[in-house]
């Protein structure tokens, strides 16, 4: 995956094409000073703020007409605190080198997503999740943050340091300011030993709470206009060490995962009546493995094929009937899905605005393939969802608003409040946020 780009003529656009905007000017601040400075400067211009990091967000989370922060200067690892079993890191780090430069340490997060490309801001900010029955998101492990806010002053935040503002700036949005500096939770690395194989979805939904209960991280695809899934059982292991196979990796992961099911994607984009045919051979195309590896080589995959996502948290023991009723839904419409649809878990934390706040979660996340026609699909994903109070995901892509948000948010109240606080001029602006935050 590619990192987030300018355009001609100065426009930014994120990585899945939904978004474009034309900044009036960016900074690429190389400290914490430099950004603080730059904020002020925009106050100063009457200009609004936004930081953004890889680009991976498909919602306008990120897009300014005024300064735009760059924080690619911004990375590394400021320090180990092997007593803490903490590591503080530049917000600008991208999630890929984080995972690298902790294991040559020895040390490793408990939980991450399914890539590794974003900021580990971007990524904490907007609440990326992985799967797992007792680890939570990135952000969860979060232990202390550094913020720049509205009037260019440096907040550092903890449970014991201003904990309104961590609850909340651990999953901020960008709305409470541009985090600077990330304190994460890290344990000695460790192996994980992942089972993946195909199973059937009606076997899957029928075994789904013992599939959660009996595995530390599980997760499934299920292949719309079949009745196929994959699924992918991650464990802790002693070892040794089996991971996959060099060839059998080039073969599965980059041929079949990405290479071939981008050419069926080319496929049904000009021939969407071959679709269904399609899908019956996708589901079927990966065999039964099992290989053991250290974390972020299991949790993590290569992902090449550009694609639109929308994906809703909802209460865990409603995800069963949620996804009966999104089969219901595709089986009797025309639409024509290419792509999988995936469906995660995470606990209950104590984030302000985590989808997973307050409720053990599940995640079901729908996508179509770039350049496709999606709003129907997503459109009619989005009414079932919403049904059982599903929470969107904050840098996927949904139609709800401040009205939405603050009835199935019981914390909602209290973000919004420290924003009037933090920001009450609204320097960290933007179209989208005043469309899901309100004023």
């Amino acid at each position: 995956m590619s990192t987030t780009a300018s355009g001609r003529n100065g426009t930014w656009r994120n990585w899945g094409g939904t978004v474009r905007s034309r900044p009036a000017r960016e900074a690429a601040p190389a400290s914490v000073e430099e950004l603080a400075a730059a904020v002020r400067r925009a106050a100063e211009d009457g200009l609004p703020v936004k930081a953004v990091g890889a680009g991976h967000s498909f919602t306008a989370i990120a897009a300014t007409d005024g300064l735009l922060i760059r924080p690619h200067l911004l990375t590394g690892i400021r320090r180990v605190d092997r007593d803490a079993m903490t590591v503080t890191v530049e917000a600008g780090t991208p999630l890929r080198r984080l995972n690298l430069a902790l294991a040559r340490e020895g040390l490793s997060l408990a939980n991450m997503g399914d890539i590794m490309e974003q900021t580990v801001s971007g990524a904490t900010g907007t609440g990326t999740h992985g799967t797992g029955r007792d680890s939570a998101s990135i952000a969860a492990q979060i232990r202390g943050l550094e913020l720049v806010t509205a009037d260019g002053s440096v907040l550092t935040c903890s449970e014991k340091q201003h904990p309104e503002v961590f609850a909340a700036a651990r999953v901020g949005l960008g709305a409470l300011g541009v985090v600077t500096a990330i304190t994460f939770a890290v344990e000695p690395l460790f192996l994980l030993t992942a089972r993946e194989e195909p199973m059937p979805l009606d076997t899957v939904l029928a075994r789904f709470d013992e599939l959660w209960a009996e595995n530390e991280h599980f997760e499934f695809y299920w292949f719309p206009h079949t009745g196929n899934t994959n699924t992918k059982r991650n464990n802790r292991s002693a070892g040794p060490e089996r991971p996959v196979g060099r060839l059998r990796g080039l073969y599965e992961d980059e041929f079949l995962s990405n290479g071939v099911f981008q050419a069926a994607n080319w496929v049904g984009r000009a021939a969407p009546a071959t679709i269904p045919a399609l899908a019956r051979v996708s589901s079927r195309a990966l065999s039964a493995r099992t290989y053991t590896d250290i974390p972020y080589k299991v949790f993590t995959s290569p992902r090449r094929v550009r694609f639109v996502e929308m994906e809703y948290a909802v209460a865990r023991e409603a995800v069963v009937g949620t996804l009966r009723e999104l089969k219901a839904m595709v089986d009797r419409s025309r639409l024509r899905i290419s792509f999988p649809v995936e469906v995660r878990t995470a606990p209950a934390d104590d984030i302000t605005l985590s989808t997973a706040s307050g409720r053990d979660t599940a995640y079901i996340a729908v996508h179509m393939f770039r350049g496709t026609p999606f709003r129907s699909y997503f459109t009619a994903a989005e009414q079932i969802f919403t049904a059982h109070e599903g929470r969107p995901h904050w840098g996927k892509l949904h139609t709800r608003d401040a009205e939405y948000l603050s009835r199935v948010y019981p914390r909602f109240g209290e973000f919004t409040a420290l924003r009037d606080r933090l920001d009450p001029d609204r320097r960290f602006r933007n179209d989208h946020l005043r469309r899901i935050l309100g004023s």
